[in-house]
């Protein structure tokens, strides 16, 4: 029993000292603050490091965090302007500047800043309608961070940003905002749909007016080529008939040749004997002795030979150089080209007109047609009556 005695002495003593040395002792972390009493009273506030207090007579009153601190609010309902209720949540990020004004001049500083966070709030929506408050977050943000960075001040509390998290308006009015917006969608999808129509049938329409333009201009110069050739076709053989003063003996095989051909067909019901038939077989009843007379007019004319004096009937022809006719296609096709892609916008616009080549020539009339002489029916089981027999001598 005497040595348990001062065994316990010794570990009380122990204790105490331990107790003294970590009252005595402080070590605070960076971007912490220790608020110290003395007596009842503040003394000092210790910042990051190794700190000596006097133990039992100075007390760690807070223990504040210096970092910047994020804390959100639940959702407060505010009245707009146009008496509608929206729920707006508020996120608020604030630093302590200032650890004895946070500790001693408001007993809690987070509920200070959610209740004053909520009238600034409601004062600032109330001023605006649903549309402003919906579009206008950055001055709603604005307007709340001035009014509490001045109202936190005294408090040793810096408000460095407020956000506002979310707008919810009431879901009768969310669903005629969405039913609003779909139908200005809905709206703008129909007038480019419309515009896009408008567009192609003006390009199709173009196009047409081009290839229609391109093919009058192209089959009037073919025929006006056309017409040229056969009118130079048919002087040439005129001027070589006449140089070779043919007698009727072969005008009049050339009639004999040309007869098949206009009872040619099954469906002919009618054709025509030409006048000059029987002065040709006339002639060549002569030819062949019949006649002692000789031949009708023209029967001591002899064959001519023209040698090889005959002019070039295309001498005086000038035609186009098919290398500037092929540019000048490739031109006006370039040029309908930007027309048509000119007509792509919406915007309407005036077509200009297309130039006419110098060498397009109008389309000529066509000159009346000759009537016809007046025919005999033939029936088919009647022949026609035999030419006249050539006066025997």
């Amino acid at each position: 029993m005497d040595g348990i005695g001062p065994l316990i002495v010794i570990l009380l003593l122990a204790v105490f000292a331990i107790v003294v040395l970590v009252r005595t002792i402080r070590i605070v972390p960076q971007q912490t603050a220790l608020i110290i009493e003395r007596l009842g009273r503040y003394s000092r506030t210790l910042e990051g490091g190794i700190h000596f207090l006097v133990p039992f007579v100075d007390i760690v009153r807070a223990n504040i965090d210096l970092r910047e601190q994020v804390v959100s609010f639940p959702p407060q309902p505010v009245i707009t302007s146009d008496n509608l209720v929206v729920s707006i949540d508020t996120v608020i990020y604030y630093q302590v500047i200032d650890s004895k004004s946070a500790v001693y001049e408001i007993a809690n500083f987070i509920a200070g800043i959610e209740q004053l966070t909520v009238t600034t709030l409601r004062n600032v929506i109330g001023s605006l309608d649903l549309e402003q408050t919906l579009t206008s977050r950055d001055q709603i943000n604005g307007q709340l961070r001035g009014v509490l960075d001045d109202a936190t001040g005294k408090w040793g509390i810096r408000v460095n940003r407020v956000e506002l998290k979310a707008i919810d308006p009431p879901a009768s009015v969310q669903e005629s905002m969405e039913k609003q917006m779909k139908a200005e969608r809905d709206r703008r999808a129909a007038i480019l749909n419309a515009e896009g129509i408008k567009a192609s049938q003006i390009l199709t329409a173009e196009g047409e007016k081009q290839s229609q333009i391109l093919r009058a201009e192209g089959s009037a110069q073919a025929r006006i080529l056309e017409a040229q050739g056969q009118a130079r076709a048919i002087q040439q053989v005129f001027d070589a008939i006449h140089r070779g003063k043919p007698t009727q003996k072969l005008l009049a095989y050339q009639y004999l040749q040309v007869l098949p051909q206009i009872a040619r067909g099954d469906s002919n019901k009618m054709w025509i004997v030409p006048s000059e038939l029987t002065d040709a077989l006339r002639g060549i009843g002569g030819a062949l002795g019949q006649n002692p007379q000789g031949p009708l007019d023209g029967g001591d004319d002899e064959w001519v030979d023209p040698g090889d004096d005959l002019g070039n009937a295309f001498e005086e022809t000038t035609l186009e150089d098919p290398k500037e006719a092929l540019a000048r296609a490739r031109g006006q096709a370039a040029q309908s080209s930007r027309e048509a892609e000119s007509h792509a916008t919406p915007t309407s616009r005036v077509q200009p007109p297309i130039t006419r080549g110098a060498d397009a020539v109008p389309p000529r009339k066509a000159p009346p047609a000759p009537e016809a002489p007046p025919a005999a029916p033939a029936s088919p089981e009647t022949p026609p009556p035999p030419p006249p027999a050539p006066d025997q001598p």
